[in-house]
């Protein structure tokens, strides 16, 4: 039998980070509901393969050696109350017109991870939320309470992790009829991406890279490459990612893979640790330890070299390339400053790491009429300087990392369309931060072509 590196993690067992304090656990109020949800989760088949998450990392090592970028992108936090069919595929639909352009525009493949069927808990700044004279628990996202602001809705229920796997398995079905079964077709997408420029305040500025696009599909089909001659034109891989944060629930879905020995947490193909649980000695960090799928850390401005270091040894100190990413999340007003040093140290130590830039987290403020918001352009100039570090450096800017929806919400400022305070309250739908919405996302894919030809 096959060994994964990743079975022979020493004093290691899927529960294992029991033995470590835990950040951002909800407290369940009967232990003995969380012990029969979680024991029926452990008897649920998969919802990923090991093999899946395999390819990912190999998909991800073509990365860190600069030979393709990553599309991460979804929800913020996904709804049981806005499940369906519509939703995923416009959310799917997005993801693809953004990667034909990325595709195109950076010369290599483009490696695409959904946040998606799974994404459905969220940190906190606080346990609890207060408002007048009331205080309640926190909403910490549907696997664990409701939005609602009342005492029932805010009690951790432990059979929204059921409803939480079962909502991802639903979701994923759906994907893989979707990626497989022609509404991936390249040519599609770019009559998509065409409707879009012709329709965009920007579209001039947009026009020169999509009629560069459709030459070089009718000179392909002039080859006879055509989404009937080659499946590539027409099927694409999505993987799914999600932030790792409710750690009872990952447990039950950690299987031990059968061809290679190793431990794969198969709730996603991708996991991630937040800014906010990844401390060394803490229970987070020892659970990714062990599990095989590749993972990714959030970093924030305030980290410094030596921890960075640190996390690559104790994540992935076989070095095997394309299991780590690193996520930056500075903030427009400190990328420029604070990466290079944290670039400039992994790649003297020669940690195989890709590196992706999380552009929205660090732009977050209340606007004036009291939503919770980012500006396009903060975020884009996050972006330029997260390119610009990676240029300073001599390092490769690996992928981006969004929020974003396939629906017409006004959650986040400016973009083409100049959206504006007073315009926050027409569809603001987001159950915690704020979205990209469709225009938003894709005049975001075409700046972010411009930087890549740069």
């Amino acid at each position: 039998m096959a060994t994964d590196s990743k079975s022979m993690v020493a004093n290691w067992t899927p529960d294992s980070w029991r033995a470590f304090e835990a950040l951002q656990q909800p407290v369940w109020p009967d232990e003995t509901a969380l012990k029969a949800a979680t024991d029926q989760l452990a008897q649920e088949p998969p919802l990923v393969f090991a093999g899946e998450a395999r390819s990912l990392t190999s998909e991800l090592a073509s990365v860190a050696n600069g030979r393709a970028f990553v599309l991460q992108a979804g929800d913020c936090a996904e709804s049981f109350d806005g499940f369906g069919a519509n939703a995923i595929r416009d959310k799917l639909k997005v993801i693809l017109q953004m990667a034909a352009v990325l595709t195109y525009s950076a010369g290599v493949p483009i490696v695409k991870i959904g946040r998606i069927a799974g994404q459905f808990a969220k940190p906190r700044s606080s346990d609890l939320e207060k408002r007048g004279d009331t205080e309640l628990p926190s909403f910490r996202g549907h696997i664990v309470n409701d939005i609602a602001f009342d005492p029932d809705s805010r009690v951790p229920a432990a059979d929204r992790l059921l409803r939480a796997y079962q909502q991802s398995a639903s979701t994923l079905n759906l994907i893989r009829a979707l990626t497989k079964g022609g509404y991936a077709d390249l040519q599609q997408v770019h009559v998509w991406n065409q409707q879009f420029v012709a329709s965009s305040p920007e579209g001039r500025r947009y026009e020169t890279i999509a009629n560069e696009i459709d030459r070089a599909l009718r000179f392909m089909e002039a080859c006879g490459i055509s989404p009937s001659s080659d499946p590539r034109m027409s099927e694409v891989d999505l993987y799914t990612s999600h932030e790792a944060l409710i750690l009872p629930y990952e447990e039950a879905l950690t299987r031990r893979d059968s061809l290679t020995d190793g431990w794969y947490d198969c709730s996603a193909h991708m996991l991630w640790i937040g800014e906010r649980t990844r401390q060394l000695d803490h229970a987070h960090v020892e659970f990714f330890r062990g599990i095989g799928n590749p993972i990714g850390c959030k970093i924030g401005p305030s980290t410094e070299p030596d921890n960075v270091l640190e996390l690559c040894e104790r994540l992935n100190p076989d070095r095997i390339s394309g299991r780590l990413t690193l996520i930056s999340r500075m903030g427009a007003e400190r990328v420029r400053e604070a990466l290079p040093p944290l670039l400039s140290a992994v790649k003297d130590a020669g940690h195989p790491v890709i590196w992706m830039c999380d552009p929205m987290h660090g732009n977050t403020f209340s606007s004036s009429v009291g939503y919770k918001t980012r500006h396009f352009e903060d975020i884009l100039t996050e972006v330029a300087g997260f390119f610009a570090a990676h240029e300073q450096v001599g390092t490769w800017p690996g992928g981006i990392h969004l929020e974003l929806t396939g629906d017409d919400v006004t959650e986040c400022l400016g973009g083409s369309d100049d959206l504006l305070e007073e315009n926050l309250d027409q569809r603001y739908e987001t159950m915690c931060d704020p979205r990209l919405n469709v225009r938003q996302s894709l005049d975001l894919a075409f700046r972010i072509s411009e930087l890549l030809r740069g």
